[in-house]
């Protein structure tokens, strides 16, 4: 039968989640904690999980935030567990620190304000001093210069319309645009060609894409000969993204003219024409807000109904529950696999009231509503079907409204 006795879902913290989202928890049916042992679901900020021990009991991870290489994606992948994040919720706190990098660089605030800081001498002694160098330090105002934008997600169109406003021009570069986010893309963003057009054409350019396998070292020594001289170059999505050597070697030859970023390195530390901030993108209580009401919100959701939305590694799927017995099945996408779950479940002779299956890759989801409920050895014969990651009855709470 489902679980429905005061079901209770164990779900641990591994940084400190805004209580905004925790409270979404009902504690009716959730306990939460930092503590928890055997927790159903994971929530993470920046907690490196990569080398830790994840319970067998964890059935899915919710990260507070956008990027997710702190988290073993990989390995969750060969269980069965999603790991959901939150596109979007943190756009609007980085793009405004795009715009402050922007004029940091462009009116050399950084070295100014060092300078300023390193005087000494009385009020009439600062003013002349002051005055006398105000000049090298002169920069260069935003209406009419061109701003190349690497990666039009939820972000990279912030920034682009902020831009816009601001007088500048804008190119764009994103191969894997989606067609929502291309209907969402201001008609007045130019397209680059290719990211070596791009880098041609702009004298500001700012990266806002995932760090995976393609865009690890995506700005190289190769493609830096590609910039126009004195670029200002931004980089507030992961430090990945950039050869910081390929850094260094585009400021010695005068194609960078600035490098900001949100990632101190060794390397990187106490160069003139380098501003880095110690990774600050989502550092605001909006976004931390966001961040955890909208990762919250999916975790209940799965958890609850079987549902998936914004998981990194499962495809998206909702379905209306259409009978009180629920099972959620994550598997290898291979062929036959819809036809082996549901001879499986024609044995036992269960009526299957409503079916969804999805897709993304190498994984598939399927959500099986039935009008009775699923033995135990129907549950253990699907779990044993090869290239079959997951099997979980979902169970309907009780104070949950039942179908109609």
């Amino acid at each position: 039968m489902p679980e429905r006795a005061h079901k209770i879902f164990r779900i641990l913290t591994l940084n400190q989640i805004s209580p905004l989202g925790l409270k979404l928890f009902d504690p009716n049916h959730y306990v939460v904690g930092n503590d928890i042992t055997e927790p159903d679901a994971i929530l993470v900020r920046s907690h490196n999980m990569l080398q830790m021990d994840i319970p067998s009991s964890v059935k899915a991870i919710g990260r507070a935030g956008a990027g997710t290489n702190n988290v073993p994606v990989k390995d969750m992948n060969l269980r069965g567990v999603p790991v959901f994040n939150a596109p979007g919720a943190n756009a609007n706190a980085v793009k405004e620190l795009v715009l402050a990098g922007l004029l940091m660089a462009s009116r050399n605030l950084v070295p100014a304000i060092r300078f300023t800081e390193g005087l000494q001498g009385d009020d009439a002694t600062l003013h002349k001093l002051a005055e006398d160098s105000k000049k090298q330090f002169a920069g260069i105002e935003l209406p009419g210069r061109t701003l190349g934008i690497i990666g039009l997600g939820s972000v990279g169109r912030l920034v682009a319309d902020a831009a816009i406003r601001l007088g500048m021009k804008v190119m764009g570069y994103d191969p894997n645009i989606t067609v929502d986010a291309a209907w969402n893309l201001s008609s007045e963003v130019k397209r680059a060609e290719s990211v070596e057009d791009l880098l041609r054409n702009s004298e500001f350019v700012t990266l806002h894409v995932p760090l995976v396998d393609s865009t690890r070292r995506l700005i190289n020594s190769e493609l830096a000969q590609n910039m126009r001289n004195g670029t200002i170059l931004l980089n507030f999505s992961r430090d990945g993204i950039v050869d910081e050597k390929a850094v260094i070697e585009g400021i010695e030859t005068g194609k960078i003219k600035y490098y900001v970023c949100d990632f101190p390195s060794k390397l990187l530390q106490h160069h003139a024409a380098v501003i880095t901030l110690p990774h600050l993108g989502a550092s605001t209580l909006e976004a931390e807000e966001n961040c955890a009401v909208m990762v919250v919100n999916q975790i209940i959701d799965y958890l609850e109904n079987g549902n998936i939305i914004n998981a990194v590694n499962f495809p998206n799927i909702t379905m209306e529950h259409g009978s009180p017995y629920r099972l959620a099945v994550a598997n290898s996408n291979v062929p036959n696999m819809l036809g082996q779950i549901s001879t499986s479940m024609a044995k036992a002779g269960l009526n299957i009231h409503n079916m969804g299956n999805k897709s993304r890759g190498e994984m598939a989801y399927t959500l099986v509503d039935v009008d009775s409920p699923v033995p135990q050895k129907t549950i253990d014969e699907i779990a044993a079907i090869d290239g079959v990651l997951m099997v979980r009855y979902v169970p309907i709470l009780a104070d949950q409204p039942k179908p109609l």
